[in-house]
């Protein structure tokens, strides 16, 4: 099965909503995953942001509940494409081992609303739709050539403590 690690600093704002809007609209497209979100910074006792709770609520999604945690080596070990947000996400992925080809830059690089207002949430989750799209349609031709490796490992994402 196909796992796929949405990744951004403090999983809080970015990674959640991407990961949350995969969920749907991978069951659009008919892609079978199995995927989670995970930080590479700290994220010990966060929380969610509120922000991104309110604009995904918008469009009927529930991240309410998501838990920030922290890469791990098991994700490092069962992941087949890590979706980063930023150049220097996947560059600190290809520092600690991961290969280049593994590393899906989502819409090209999304920005960092941390701290901000609903307005610039708002055009973060607005991008990160569109660029799910684009995901789902480069995983679907990647599929398609035959030209990505599955981990052969059927087991889910550990959670979040």
């Amino acid at each position: 099965m196909l796992h796929i690690l949405f990744v951004c600093t403090g999983n809080t704002c970015r990674s959640p909503m991407a990961k949350a809007i995969y969920a749907e609209r991978s069951v659009e497209y008919g892609i079978r995953s199995i995927f989670s979100s995970a930080a590479l910074g700290f994220c010990d006792d966060s929380t969610v942001s509120k922000n991104a709770v309110i604009v995904c609520n918008e469009i009927g999604i529930d991240i309410s509940g998501h838990k920030p945690r922290i890469l791990r080596q098991r994700d490092l070990d069962i992941t087949d494409i890590f979706v980063v947000m930023t150049n220097y996400h996947a560059e600190t992925l290809m520092n600690i081992g991961v290969p280049k080809n593994k590393i899906y830059i989502l819409g090209g690089g999304v920005p960092d609303p941390f701290g901000s207002d609903l307005i610039t949430y708002r055009r973060c989750r607005r991008y990160i739709e569109n660029a799910i799209d684009e995901l789902c349609r480069y995983i679907l031709k990647k599929e398609e050539e035959g030209s990505l490796k599955e981990s052969e490992d059927n087991e889910p994402y550990p959670e979040a403590n």
